[in-house]
């Protein structure tokens, strides 16, 4: 069984049991360690990330697979699966939204900016702030989990920010991520007609892709199992071992 795992920054928290699982968690281009050639030398959008993303399923031979996705890695990922539907034994979604509900206020500036980049993008900029990094972590925590969180976390995401030319190739993406909105009919179409088996894990306090989003996979996925955590965005750095045992339930009932 594979289960990979798509997010933004391509960390890895939870692990299955290497007996039976393999997680595979790519760096995409201009994330991590992997290459980040600049706006100039790479046409940065989510139709090309998908497109590099399936060359690597290509050339590691992975024909089926469960898939994992958060943030920048729902839209990938389910282009992937919406057009790949034979290749997918399980969705797992974790703030990877695919519904209009899921938007909240913090989209307002960032839409604005898909519509007038040069009005708006000084705004966009304080989104790629230390600060900023620091908030997507902590915002929506329990008290009592805070220090749970490694710094590291947003210390590490805030070093890659900082390289030279990175800060262009994420407003870049900014600008491009309002093209996923188009695909969301094809997404809900793909979960109505294929009815992947569904775990929903989703941070209840997540003020970036709010709980409705979640809730609203329930509309075309109703046997989707749904479970609301006590949780901010990247509900895996505090919730890391209930998500997991989550996980490995839903796959050892559901693909086996």
């Amino acid at each position: 069984m594979i289960t990979i795992r798509l997010r933004r920054d391509g960390h890895v928290q939870a692990s299955l049991d290497p007996a039976r699982e393999r997680v595979i968690a790519p760096d995409h281009l201009g994330f991590g360690q992997s290459a980040a050639p600049s706006v100039e030398e790479f046409d940065y959008s989510f139709d090309k990330l998908t497109e590099i993303t399936l060359e690597l399923l290509d050339t590691l031979g992975l024909d089926r697979f469960a898939l994992y996705i958060q943030d920048y890695g729902a839209p990938i990922g389910l282009r992937i699966a919406s057009r790949n539907p034979e290749r997918i034994t399980a969705l797992i979604t974790q703030s990877g939204n695919a519904y209009l509900e899921g938007f909240t206020p913090f989209w307002e500036v960032l839409f604005a900016h898909a519509s007038d980049r040069v009005t708006h993008e000084p705004a966009v900029r304080k989104l790629l702030q230390a600060d900023a990094t620091h908030w997507q972590y902590t915002h929506g925590v329990p008290a009592d989990r805070l220090e749970s969180i490694s710094p590291d976390t947003w210390t590490l995401d805030q070093a890659y920010l900082d390289r030279p030319g990175n800060k262009e190739i994420q407003l870049q993406l900014f600008h491009d991520y309002k093209n996923n909105l188009d695909g969301y009919p094809a997404f809900q179409e793909y979960f109505r007609t294929h009815q992947p088996p569904t775990l929903i894990t989703w941070g209840q306090n997540d003020e970036i892709f709010a709980a409705d989003g979640a809730k609203a996979y329930l509309r075309d996925l109703p046997e989707a199992e749904l479970h609301l955590l006590d949780a901010g965005h990247f509900a895996l750095e505090t919730h890391g071992t209930e998500i997991t045992d989550l996980i490995r339930d839903f796959l050892g009932r559901k693909v086996g």
